[in-house]
């Protein structure tokens, strides 16, 4: 009846870079941290463990003499995103 929750989305951290990547596409590191007010090395762990699992991809530029990274959500991203909230609604719909 309860379909497995995707342990990789269930930290509430990773969670919530994809859920601002899933609407705008890709973003800079520094807009991710402002927004979920995570700490930098913290937020650079679970961006990792995102990579790893193929759910974004990240890319190191430089833009005028500074280092810049740029996460973008995949399409593996987007469709473990969607499962994630299919299974929830369904934990919500079993309540009624």
């Amino acid at each position: 009846m309860f379909k497995e929750l995707d342990p990789i989305l269930h930290s509430q951290l990773r969670l919530a870079v994809m859920s601002l990547l899933i609407g705008i596409k890709e973003a800079e590191f520094t807009f991710i941290r402002e927004k979920t007010n995570a700490t930098a090395g913290n937020l650079s762990v679970q961006v990792q463990k995102l990579k790893d699992a193929g759910y974004i991809e990240v890319v190191k530029q430089f833009k005028n003499n500074y280092p810049q990274t740029i996460c973008k959500i995949t399409p593996a991203g987007v469709a473990a995103f969607e499962a994630y909230v299919k299974a929830l609604q369904g934990y919500l719909k079993a309540g009624k």
